[in-house]
């Protein structure tokens, strides 16, 4: 699979929707996590991220201009256990409850099924990363907008190279109904530490369109987190650091 530029990836398209970027530091020494939502409606472009005990969730930025909560608010990322949850809709409190039943990522989404938002019928994509750096990802979408049938992919990654990730979204592109990701997640570069990762995502998604971001770099050794949120609402940026090993407090920057 050819390695893709980032930057250029992310700009091929003024509407990928919602997005995963999963994989492994230019150092090889952490984690990296991204994922942005994009919108196009009003009630889409309406949210902001927030940071909740154990990861983010949205929110309405103006909660009087909220219309319809069910498919937009949602905790995108949480953390079970040293396992870092990430997807684009409510089946990120899936995969969190079996994972505390023992059981595990793909039987989780083998309960759910894409979007019931005709005729988009929007994918389900979700990724979780292990302590030890693997990571999976899924997407569950309709066959060709059929809404009685689901296709159910899944990707595991083992020893991720350094300096690079793969990236899934929700849309291919702009379109009516909107076109779903087809393919094996794109083989990207991961450039730099965290806030010139940050910086290159956030730059390169489409102006109009993107809503929020997350990253997260999370030091394979230690454990330590690092993490950004960007809200084009409000043009905010946040920072938080997590230390989950107190006998160091070394950076997972380069």
């Amino acid at each position: 699979m050819k390695l893709c530029d980032l930057s250029e990836e992310l700009s091929v398209s003024s509407y990928p929707g919602r997005g995963i970027i999963l994989g492994r530091s230019e150092d090889n020494r952490c984690a990296v996590i991204a994922y942005f939502i994009m919108g196009r409606s009003g009630n889409s472009r309406n949210r902001v991220f927030e940071w909740q005990e154990d990861g983010i969730r949205t929110k309405a930025f103006d909660p009087a201009k909220l219309v319809d909560p069910s498919l937009i608010i949602y905790a995108p990322v949480r953390v079970l256990k040293g396992k870092t949850i990430v997807t684009n809709g409510d089946q990120t409190d899936t995969v969190y409850d079996f994972l505390q039943k023992g059981k595990d990522f793909v039987e989780a989404l083998h309960a759910r099924t894409f979007e019931p938002d005709g005729p988009n019928f929007t994918p389900r994509v979700s990724g979780i990363v292990l302590p030890n750096g693997d990571f999976r990802l899924s997407i569950l979408k309709s066959d060709r907008n059929d809404e009685t049938t689901t296709l159910r992919y899944f990707y595991d990654y083992e020893s991720p190279k350094a300096g690079e990730g793969r990236y899934i979204h929700t849309y291919v592109g702009n379109g009516n109904p909107l076109p779903s990701f087809e393919g094996e997640p794109t083989l990207v570069t991961l450039p730099g530490n965290l806030d010139t990762f940050t910086e290159t995502v956030w730059n390169h998604l489409d102006f109009d369109n993107k809503v929020s971001l997350f990253t997260r770099f999370i030091d394979l050794k230690t454990g330590k987190t690092e993490s950004r949120i960007y809200n084009k609402n409000g043009n905010t940026k946040l920072s938080k650091e997590s230390m989950t090993n107190l006998e160091t407090e070394e950076s997972c920057h380069a």
